[in-house]
């Protein structure tokens, strides 16, 4: 057997370092790649062989890219071209349709950590209209409550933690926690930035969704990453337009729909929104995923499994998760086979909280318009240092300012609403994927907002599956849930404690 690195992320620093070093190079570009690798099933050579002859002749790789990726519909070949974007000065409201799509990588700016700044971005559809001075006015009163907010909340919370605030070393993660918690108050047209690692195949379903988006500042966004791309590597990114399904979809079936949601022209109660609901899940989850553990331990069919698993009594049932479940650490994934139960949660949630769980993309996630009759999420802190009074004024002005736009610029008006403000949610994912997200959400080190929703949507969970979701947890408590279960810790643990040597 032989292995070889065929390529690997550069900066384009570098690549440009070496052009100016060795004269300009055509096949700087990823094409080269997925040329190669498109002939492998059809050219008796070694692979790296076949590499060496598409950098000689790039232009003959990219016909190559043409023909076999868009008219022979090959269109996983595109997969192997890889490209890293810096996106910067984009808001977080256009943020979220920047990140919907799965089979990418996004690192974004944390508003956690870092100290906002006054950049915002004024969306096009609102410049040079009568609504320009008021939304520049009232980001600006956003923008002074959050300033306002973090040097008391600092204080408040240097204050209550003052053992750690003694330590320098710690004080950073304070301000951390005030930037956290101030931001609420801040309008989803912030600027933020983020990296993007995505291959050419989504980035083509991503540059015809832009394409098709109505907003402009999502336009502009694929405009700008078509540019750089086009350049690079033209043979891979072709059908890039805006498309009927994209642009005509959703308007067509919310007007369809009218006809069957009559409003009913009653408000929202605020007592009656719950953050997470449970509203579907199957009524014998446990004995489905033991089904597939046993259709994974035999030969025998899954119906077959199916019915030995429903005479399985608790302690038998037991047994079978204890062996799936005994030679797992805090980071390790949940067996495949749990993800035969899917769950459906109902979530109402804050733009800050819905930053955070939209990244979960293996979940099915579809979103509902923001909107200000579900009421907002205040952080503690801010109740318990007395401005709450103070944050409700802000988000009371936020409000009238973003009804005045919903009237004449519905798709705009968004822009000005805040991190506190909600949505509502249906997600829907299988219990391995929460797993994932209660390991990392409800984690302590996780933030309160993101912790709360994920330590409802557990609690749900195992209201209706008690048995496979007994390990479910937050990594903090792995090891604690792991020995309630065992009676022993994790054998990786085991041998970090003293006098491991003893222990059999």
């Amino acid at each position: 057997m032989k292995v070889y690195l065929a390529g690997f992320n550069v900066d384009t620093t570098v690549l440009k370092e070496l052009e100016q070093a060795t004269g300009k190079r055509a096949d700087l570009t990823p094409e080269v790649i997925s040329a190669a690798y498109a002939r492998i099933s059809r050219d008796p050579r070694p692979i790296n062989e076949i590499r060496v002859e598409s950098r000689k002749e790039v232009e003959r790789s990219r016909k190559s890219n043409q023909t076999i990726i868009f008219k022979m519909g090959h269109h996983s070949v595109a997969e192997h071209a890889v490209f890293n974007f810096d996106v910067l000065g984009l808001s977080r409201f256009a943020m979220e349709e920047a990140e919907k799509f799965r089979l990418c990588s996004y690192t974004e700016k944390s508003q956690r950590y870092i100290t906002l700044d006054k950049d915002f971005v004024i969306p096009e559809e609102i410049k040079k209209t009568h609504f320009e001075k008021p939304f520049l006015k009232m980001v600006q009163l956003q923008n002074e409550a959050y300033f306002k907010l973090f040097e008391k909340l600092k204080d408040y919370i240097f204050k209550k933690h003052d053992k750690l605030a003694a330590d320098p070393k710690k004080q950073n993660l304070l301000e951390g926690w005030a930037k956290e918690d101030a931001r609420y108050i801040t309008s989803l047209a912030t600027e933020s930035q983020v990296g993007v690692t995505v291959n050419a195949r989504i980035l083509e379903l991503m540059l015809r969704r832009f394409a098709s988006h109505p907003l402009a500042e999502v336009k502009n966004l694929g405009r700008s990453i078509y540019d750089i791309v086009s350049s690079v590597a033209p043979s891979i990114v072709i059908f890039r337009e805006a498309n009927e399904r994209d642009l005509k979809t959703y308007p067509e079936l919310k007007e369809a729909a009218k006809e069957f949601l009559k409003k009913s022209g009653k408000a929202i109660s605020k007592k009656s929104i719950k953050g997470v609901e449970l509203v579907e899940f199957p009524k014998d989850g446990d004995k489905l995923i033991l089904a597939a553990l046993l259709h994974t331990s035999d030969n025998l069919t899954y119906e077959q499994c199916k019915k030995i698993a429903a005479k399985l009594n608790k302690e038998q049932s037991k047994k079978l998760f204890k062996a799936s479940w005994q030679n797992m650490q805090f980071y390790d994934s949940m067996l495949r086979e749990f993800e035969y139960v899917n769950l459906t949660f109902n979530v109402v949630l804050s733009a800050a909280c819905f930053g955070q769980l939209k990244r979960h993309r293996m979940s099915t996630i579809t979103a509902q318009a923001y909107d200000p009759n579900l009421g907002i999420t205040i952080p503690q802190s801010i109740k318990e240092t007395g401005m709450e009074k103070y944050f409700r004024e802000i988000v009371d002005k936020t409000n009238e300012v973003y009804a005045a736009i919903k009237k004449e610029n519905p798709l705009a008006a968004p822009y000005i609403l805040t991190n506190a403000h909600r949505k509502r949610v249906l997600m829907r994912l299988n219990l391995r994927e929460l797993y994932h997200i209660s390991r990392l959400r409800e984690d302590a080190h996780a933030q309160w907002d993101i912790q709360n929703i994920s330590r409802l949507m557990s609690r749900e969970a195992k209201k209706v599956i008690p048995l496979a979701t007994e390990l479910l947890c937050g990594k903090d408590k792995y090891n604690e849930t792991y020995q309630s279960i065992f009676g022993h810790l994790p054998k990786i643990i085991q041998a970090a404690l003293p006098g491991a040597r003893r222990i059999k």
